[in-house]
């Protein structure tokens, strides 16, 4: 009896301390943001944290990789992350990575900053979206931004210099410039090494101070869902204009050829995918107008005869428009130059033929029909005189008449067709 009563208060034991372990281990979420900060970064970021904090983990690590992007899109992250009740952690890697622009703002927010070798960070002033940048303006919102990154530089106790030329002058830095000037913490090999590194720190989480346990933590990747794969995938401005351009040469053709159906079908899906795109980019809508008249005034060509100066206004239009479509937008959210100039040219070759074809019909002598016989030349068959003959034209004998007599087997012209009689006279 005795010895059952030890058995069982030794698997009491051992199962607490098994509980206590593994509630001690926990999980670690992790997140990979790579590519330009827009709405749909944004809104993963704020999902990963609520799954975090439903979840119970011990932290959300951002592994952070990003050219810049969006002044909205990263207010909302940076607010999620000061309002966030767990520890969050932002480590630029893999090694190559950056955390320009929109990133600077990010890692300044992070309870814990890490970096990986052979990374940077900075460049943050403010980039005119419309392109009708007002140098006051931009000063402005210079100045607005440098306040915001020095103010989450001092939350953080980061240096809030830097934060203040990384906004005003671009001022960029590597791993070992940040770590010394105390713009990050930490400069890590791996995520191990991260996690090694930031046991026992401890950061300020709203208003109580956290110890950080991290080292022994399980790691569980969060993983983009499908709906943020795919709006990532249409927040392309590439594919987007791309996708734009398809869509309107799809409804020109359907238009064109009544009844296809095909180009129609593929035409509405590529710019309702486009205009979608559109909605989670900034773009300058005067572009996407331009863009959208250049299609009409191709349309306009095939049905008015203009002699090619609908298609020169079309291609005028498309070019403009293209150019401004996104305006001043940072690089990752503007059309590769290359790219949009091949497409403007393959526009402009393939309406310019279409109007080269179309002049070339207008001006070509009908083949069917009354009018393609006059100024042909046949053989009088019979005499021919005012009275009438016949003649062998094109193949056929037709009743013929001139105003003069025309003897048997000379080489005549039609002048003129009344019906089924030729009007001719001799060569």
């Amino acid at each position: 009896m005795i010895r059952l009563a030890k058995f069982l208060l030794f698997c009491a034991l051992l199962f607490f301390f098994s509980q206590n372990l593994w509630a001690k281990r926990g999980e670690l979420f992790l997140i990979k943001v790579e590519g330009a900060i827009t709405p749909v970064t944004a809104n993963f970021i704020s999902y990963a944290l609520n799954y975090a904090k439903e979840n119970k983990g011990l932290a959300l690590v951002i592994e952070l990789d990003t050219p810049g992007g969006l002044v909205e899109s990263t207010r909302e992250i940076v607010k999620e992350i000061l309002q966030s009740e767990i520890p969050v952690i932002v480590y630029v890697s893999p090694q190559g990575a950056r955390a320009a622009s929109a990133g600077v703002f990010i890692v300044l927010a992070s309870h814990l900053a890490a970096m990986a070798p052979s990374t940077h960070i900075g460049a943050a002033h403010p980039v005119e979206l419309t392109g009708k940048a007002d140098p006051k303006m931009m000063e402005k919102v210079a100045n607005d931004l440098a306040v915001w990154a020095k103010n989450l530089a001092e939350t953080r106790g980061r240096n809030p210099e830097f934060a203040e030329l990384a906004v005003k002058k671009s001022k960029s830095i590597t791993e070992k410039e940040a770590l010394s000037l105390k713009v990050i913490e930490i400069i890590a090999e791996n995520m191990q090494d991260l996690l090694t590194k930031a046991e026992g720190r401890k950061v300020k989480v709203k208003d109580r101070e956290i110890t950080l346990s991290l080292k022994d933590a399980e790691i569980k990747l969060i993983k983009e869902d499908f709906k943020t794969r795919f709006l990532k995938i249409l927040a392309n401005p590439n594919l987007v204009y791309f996708l734009l351009m398809l869509g309107l040469l799809g409804i020109y053709f359907e238009l064109s050829h009544p009844g296809a159906i095909f180009p129609g079908v593929f035409g509405a899906i590529c710019l309702i995918l486009a205009f979608l795109g559109l909605s989670i980019l900034p773009m300058n809508y005067a572009g996407l107008a331009l863009i959208l008249l250049a299609g009409l005034l191709f349309f306009l060509e095939t049905q008015i005869t203009s002699h090619g100066l609908l298609t020169l206004g079309g291609i005028i239009s498309l070019l403009l428009g293209s150019l401004i479509l996104f305006g001043n937008n940072p690089p990752a959210l503007r059309v590769y130059k290359p790219f949009l100039f091949t497409v403007v040219f393959t526009f402009a070759v393939l309406f310019g033929a279409v109007t080269y074809l179309a002049i070339r019909a207008i001006r070509k002598k009908p083949v069917t029909g009354g009018e393609e016989l006059i100024g042909l030349m046949g053989k009088a068959l019979t005499p021919i005189n005012p009275s009438g003959g016949k003649v062998f034209l094109h193949g056929e004998i037709w009743q013929a008449y001139a105003e003069e007599e025309i003897p048997k087997d000379s080489s005549v012209k039609v002048v003129e067709k009344k019906g089924l009689l030729l009007k001719v006279e001799k060569l």
